[in-house]
């Protein structure tokens, strides 16, 4: 049994933009919080979906939005489904555009929904490659060299520097299902490729990012909670295994592993910027130069976040809603050898890997 009480007078509502299905991380919020008796509602399209035939699911709101819309907009219709609840609600970004959302618009949402007291610039700041890079550049975290073409004499000189292959992303996550430039992380091989993808077109929103091999990193995540006061009570780290599609891709296979070297990362970038609330980092270790690199700050649950669980049972969302309520947040060490497969991707990876010859591809041995 959990090592702590919640207050199962608060609901908690899971919040997402774009038309897509709650991910697996959505639903981990629902059952992670149900189970405790917290009711939760969720946005969903008008589609049946698995999050919605959870036993653990209180009720849901019909929410198509395609990330286009204004966001006061969007603010007002929250308003109203907080009206329908009819209580305060402790609010759960599932997404990188629910999160800006959340947070710019904290000052109209503050009735009805509970929010961490994150700066409103903030999310959007770091979930943005650009911001990111420059906190890193300013804090000495170590991250991949990253350029930021603005032409395409800079795409190929830049191109040129970091060498290939290389790295193609978005720079802002949260404009991707608005107006990518790419569809997530892209391996260029070499310039003809570079060329075909991006010749002509606004470069405004690429970033150019060093190719960290497979053969020569791991790759780790992080999930915490930074509590109002600045510290992170949770704070947990896991090793990513597999990914699909390999490489690039979210989480297919991983396992709860304690890594210092990352949790005190997480727990340094988060005091240092100010942030609070929910996080998740993608870190790859480079076992060229020793060097943890930072790759990715998302502002909200992640999709493996139930990778994760401290002996006193608290994830980030638990975390979450207990300190939104005025509740302590127990400090309690990290469950161990926790695993996570996700098997609509993890056998198309493994199969991937053992293709490569990477590490990996034999069951769960890693």
């Amino acid at each position: 049994m959990p090592d702590f009480e919640v207050d199962r007078s608060v609901p908690a509502l899971l919040v997402k933009v774009g038309r897509y299905q709650v991910h697996h991380g959505g639903l981990g919020a629902i059952r992670t919080l149900g189970r405790l008796g917290v009711p939760v509602y969720a946005l969903t399209e008008r589609r049946v979906i698995p999050a919605t035939r959870s036993r653990y699911l209180t009720g849901t709101f019909d929410w198509s939005t395609t990330g286009h819309e204004d966001p006061a907009r969007l603010a007002a219709q929250l308003c109203a489904i907080g009206e329908r609840i009819g209580r305060p609600s402790v609010a759960i970004a599932g997404d990188d555009e629910a999160a800006v959302l959340l947070a710019e618009q904290a000052a109209v949402l503050g009735g009805h929904f509970l929010l961490p007291p994150v700066p409103p610039h903030l999310p959007r700041e770091l979930n943005s490659k650009r911001g990111l890079y420059g906190h890193c550049v300013a804090l000495g975290i170590g991250a991949p060299r990253t350029r930021f073409p603005g032409s395409e004499s800079e795409l190929r000189e830049y191109a040129r520097e970091l060498g290939y292959p290389l790295i193609a992303k978005n720079v802002a996550a949260f404009r991707k299902i608005t107006d990518p430039l790419v569809p997530g992380t892209v391996v260029v091989r070499d310039e003809a490729d570079l060329l075909h993808r991006f010749r002509g077109r606004d470069l405004s929103g690429l970033l150019l990012q060093e190719y960290l091999p497979h053969e020569h990193a791991q790759d780790w995540f992080v999930h915490f909670f930074a509590a109002p006061d600045g510290t992170c009570p949770v704070n947990m780290s896991a090793r990513k295994l597999r990914n699909w599609p390999p490489g690039t891709g979210p989480t297919a296979l991983a396992r709860a592993q304690d890594n210092p070297a990352v949790t005190e990362l997480a727990a340094y970038l988060a005091k240092s910027v100010g942030y609070r609330g929910i996080g998740n980092l993608d870190i790859r270790y480079d076992q060229r130069d020793g060097r943890y690199k930072l790759v990715d700050f998302n502002p909200r649950i992640g999709a493996n976040f139930r990778t994760v669980e401290s002996e006193a049972g608290l994830d980030t969302v638990r975390a979450l809603h207990l300190s939104l309520t005025g509740r302590p947040v127990p400090a309690s060490p990290p469950k161990t050898g926790r695993w996570l497969i996700v098997e609509t991707g993890d056998y198309k990876a493994r199969l991937a890997y053992r293709w490569r010859g990477w590490a990996g591809s034999r069951g769960c041995a890693g």
